[in-house]
């Protein structure tokens, strides 16, 4: 009896989630996603596109000052229209694909959420608005967005660039890797190479003897 009502309860709860709009396992999770209700504004779906995002560390190479990246910094969609989101994670740590500022009554917290715990691969759907905005989209763990893994949407033109997309607006806090040209680097520096020049020299006297 005892094993039957634990499995009533973990059958309710995981259809509470899919009538949510949210499906997890030990892979990850996708929250929110919306395959059908139109957004107010949108008569019908206007068509329909599928994309694919790859998130990791190898798509942070471009940018210096980086550790992680998308595949792909920026996205352009007319309204109105059902967008089939394929996910990959290329890294063997989490990564998560979320949209912000998505409608509320749609979207709750106004978000759509992609997320693997590693390795992996899993796909989402939402309904563009009827509206001509930009949408951030980035990772959500400490430090990954700040670390370059953020996006923008752009929904019918959208509303101007966001700040700090990699490749798109740059960095709010740039790296700076010039060459300190200050009094003390240059001391240092000049003993640094003279250390250098005299073991050398000092190496090849005596192996000469």
């Amino acid at each position: 009896m005892k094993s039957i009502l634990i499995a009533f309860i973990l059958s309710l709860l995981l259809s509470m989630q899919a009538s949510a709009g949210m499906r997890m396992g030990e892979w990850g999770m996708v929250m929110n996603e919306n395959h059908d209700q139109l957004p107010q504004g949108c008569v019908e779906v206007a068509g329909e596109q599928d994309i694919t995002i790859k998130a990791g560390r190898d798509y942070a190479k471009p940018f210096p000052g980086t550790i992680f990246g998308y595949s792909q910094h920026e996205f352009s969609f007319p309204k109105c229209t059902r967008i089939n989101v394929t996910f990959i994670n290329e890294d063997n740590i989490r990564h998560q694909f979320m949209i912000h500022g998505l409608p509320t009554y749609l979207h709750p917290q106004g978000m759509f959420h992609l997320e693997l715990y590693g390795r992996g691969e899993t796909s989402g759907t939402f309904i563009t608005p009827y509206t001509e905005e930009t949408y951030l989209a980035h990772c959500d763990l400490a430090q990954h967005m700040e670390k370059g893994m953020k996006a923008q949407i752009k929904v019918g033109g959208g509303s101007g660039n966001l700040p700090s997309i990699p490749g798109i607006s740059g960095q709010l806090n740039k790296d700076d890797y010039a060459f300190d040209l200050g009094y003390e680097n240059l001391v240092l520096t000049s003993f640094l190479l003279l250390l250098g020049f005299f073991s050398c020299m000092f190496f090849f006297i005596w192996r000469k003897k």
